[in-house]
C-alpha cells in the first residue's frame, strides 16, 4: 500500500472550478460523501456538502491504491 499525506491544494478556486468533478454512484442521497477531480498527475479531493471548502490532493498513484484497497474491504 501506498501511504502518503494529502496536502492542500496550491491551485486556485478559478482553477479547481473547470475540473470535472465527480462523486462515487455509491453516494448516499444526503451528500454525504467526497467529490474527486483529476488531472494527470494528481487527483483532488473536496467535500460534497461544501465545494468551497479546502480541497486535498494527492499523487494518482495513491489515490489508486485507496481506492483499489477500499474496494477489498468491502
Amino acid at each position: 500500500m501506498i501511504v502518503t499525506t494529502p496536502t492542500p491544494t496550491p491551485f486556485s478556486a478559478a482553477q479547481l472550478a473547470v475540473l470535472d468533478w465527480r462523486k462515487s454512484s455509491h453516494s448516499a442521497p444526503n451528500n454525504e460523501c467526497v467529490e474527486v477531480a483529476e488531472i494527470p498527475s494528481r487527483t483532488f479531493i473536496r467535500d460534497t456538502k461544501d465545494p468551497d471548502s479546502p480541497v486535498l490532493t494527492v499523487g494518482r498513484a495513491a489515490f489508486s491504491a485507496l481506492v483499489a484497497e477500499i474496494k477489498r474491504s468491502h
